[in-house]
């Protein structure tokens, strides 16, 4: 049998130590939720926040810098970073509930470099369920994402969350809240209502109301308005109710309107909105984060036909 050169063996025992050494990677990061460091695929020690945790985050290594040339480029368009999080989501309750996390990608020093919203759904009691959420462009000049962090849960029993995009309830009809818009202390949230059924669909006034707390339990000392002239004009003159018949595929709309104005007492915060498009209808619960200061007063405008 052929035995190995002995000039060999001291090189073949470098190449072996220098394998052994690129398989571990230790977490160097500053610790807290969600910390990572900065290698491809390191796992993460993470408490999370209501079962939802970070378990590892993917970082790919910085490519070559390109050899310098005099020919004129045009700037450097965003690129898909290749950045991830791995999440699992774990359901401690006793029925199925749909979770939405809000994952921050952060740099070394913290400071948030953008962010990414998550919908898990169906997750079954006593369930847990695994997946990624990916970072997507970053622009030209942004500071390197060295961690991931789960910033923000709400989670919402499975037969009441929002129906997913493109999907059609029993009911024939989808009700769900946009990210509002927010301007000297006046928030306003849209309610929009679609009609995906096959038959006609009919509203008339407004949508009808249940404030919930973080366990969803009702919330009190709340005055639900009709109309948001006691709280500004900024959001146009209130308008009366009227008949609303949506045709498949026709939507309304109508809108909460607050001010989270702080002076005496206790702030309010309204994390969940029970929402019944009008009476018997399937109830949705939707996350608008009513931060309702001191005033305690929250402005509904009635439905009405949204523009085409």
């Amino acid at each position: 049998m052929r035995r190995p050169s002995p000039l060999l063996l001291p090189a073949l025992a470098s190449v072996l130590l220098l394998a052994a050494c690129g398989t571990e990677r230790a977490d160097t990061g500053n610790g807290g939720p969600g910390a990572g460091t900065a290698s491809p695929g390191t796992q993460v020690s993470d408490p999370g926040i209501d079962g939802v945790r970070i378990t590892s985050v993917t970082i790919p290594s910085p490519s070559p810098s390109p050899e310098r040339s005099l020919s004129v480029t045009a700037d450097r368009l965003p690129t898909d970073s290749g950045i991830s999080a791995a999440y699992e989501v774990t359901n401690q309750g006793t029925e199925a509930m749909t979770y939405t996390i809000l994952v921050n990608f952060t740099n070394g020093a913290g400071e948030v470099m953008s962010n990414k919203r998550e919908t898990v759904r169906a997750v079954g009691a006593g369930k847990t369920v695994r997946g990624t959420v990916h970072l997507g462009l970053e622009a030209p000049g942004s500071s390197s994402v060295t961690r991931a962090a789960v910033a923000d849960v709400t989670r919402v029993p499975a037969d009441e969350a929002p129906a997913e995009a493109g999907d059609c309830p029993a009911s024939g009809v989808r009700v769900i809240a946009d990210e509002g818009d927010a301007a000297m202390g006046l928030r306003v949230v849209g309610l929009h209502l679609q009609n995906c059924g096959t038959r006609d669909y009919s509203v008339n006034g407004y949508p009808l109301l249940e404030l919930l707390d973080d366990n969803r339990e009702p919330v009190d000392g709340v005055e639900i308005l009709e109309g948001s002239g006691e709280i500004t004009t900024g959001a146009g003159p209130d308008e009366a109710p009227e008949p609303v018949t949506l045709k498949p595929g026709e939507r309304a709309l109508a809108s909460l309107v607050w001010r989270n104005t702080t002076e005496f007492g206790t702030p309010v915060n309204v994390p969940y909105v029970r929402v019944r498009a009008k009476e018997g209808a399937d109830p949705v619960i939707v996350t608008p984060g009513l931060d309702l200061g001191t005033t305690g007063k929250l402005g509904v405008r009635p439905w009405k036909r949204a523009a085409e």
